[in-house]
């Protein structure tokens, strides 16, 4: 029973997210906002609104190691599960953005959450507000100095909608979000309980994976079709979106302590070694590609900490 709550709540999750990010952008090409605007706002956030919902959701609930657990889960997914198996399928070729921007504010990012959980194991409000700010000034940056890589954010199939159907999918997507986080967490929470595991285990395995399944079908998606590959840019930037967007907004909305030690004492360090073993795979033994050899990589460190996770 626990495992079709989860399983639906990933489902709601998914076609949620879709519907909102389908609505959001045809709302912003209705009212003509600029596509590098829709990129970095409207796209970024909505393609974020699971993990957010789920986050805040379980924050509320009294299940804050849920909550992180997710976002770290789902940065190390990002890197080691979606970037692995997309580049199983084919060679990524990488921007010069990724080293000049990308990789040190995820970097830093990470660090600062390091930081903030390490000092006395909760992000507090200040500390939600400086995240939140962080990403804020990023994305001022972007649009002003790196327009060409925000590009890069937009769907393929961004189509105008009649303003009624823009309201529908927005309604629909946002009851999909919040339906879907209530069984997830209640399906989870249960499930841990019942086979005598963390909360903190199951946010970083079954829910994060769950919360990227949008970008690993996307990903697998445009290598078949091939079309742009999602580019690695975009896996950093909703590795950045959720630590500073999601815990941000999650931590300002009430603060997030950690229960289970095993957060600072294991998930944490894999966050941060993942995400730094990516800069020299970019520029070794060829600079500026990913290839396959690359992808078995990061997926036997990605199986590394399921195993030891788990």
């Amino acid at each position: 029973m626990n495992f079709l709550l989860i399983i639906g709540g990933l489902i709601l999750l998914i076609l949620g997210g879709n519907w909102l990010l389908k609505s959001a952008v045809a709302l912003s090409l209705k009212l003509d906002v600029p596509k590098i605007v829709i990129g970095m706002t409207v796209v970024s956030f909505a393609t974020s609104a699971p993990e957010l919902i789920v986050s805040i959701n379980a924050a509320l609930s009294g299940s804050s190691d849920l909550a992180l657990g997710n976002v770290i889960g789902s940065n190390i997914a990002n890197l080691g599960l979606v970037l692995g198996i997309t580049l199983l399928l084919g060679t990524m070729h990488v921007q010069k953005s990724f080293y000049k921007t990308d990789w040190p504010v995820m970097m830093i990012a990470s660090i600062l959450l390091y930081f903030f959980l390490s000092g006395d194991n909760v992000i507090t409000r200040n500390e939600g507000i400086i995240l939140f700010s962080f990403l804020i000034i990023f994305l001022i940056y972007l649009l002003r100095y790196q327009k060409t890589a925000v590009l890069d954010e937009l769907p393929e199939d961004d189509e105008p909608l009649p303003l009624y159907k823009i309201v529908l999918f927005l309604v629909i997507g946002g009851l999909g979000l919040w339906g879907g986080s209530e069984l997830l967490i209640k399906g989870a929470t249960s499930m841990a309980l019942e086979y005598g595991v963390s909360e903190r285990v199951i946010g970083v395995t079954v829910v994060s994976i769950g919360t990227s399944v949008p970008e690993l079908a996307a990903s697998i998606i445009a290598v078949l079709k091939k079309e742009k590959a999602i580019s690695l840019g975009n896996l950093i930037g909703s590795n950045v979106f959720n630590i500073l967007a999601v815990l941000g907004i999650t931590s300002i909305i009430t603060p997030v302590a950690v229960k289970d030690i095993g957060i600072l004492d294991n998930d944490i360090y894999w966050m941060l070694g993942i995400s730094f073993v990516v800069l020299p795979l970019v520029f070794v033994p060829k600079g500026y590609r990913l290839n396959w050899k690359d992808g078995i990589v990061l997926l036997a460190a990605y199986i590394a900490f399921i195993y030891f996770t788990v």
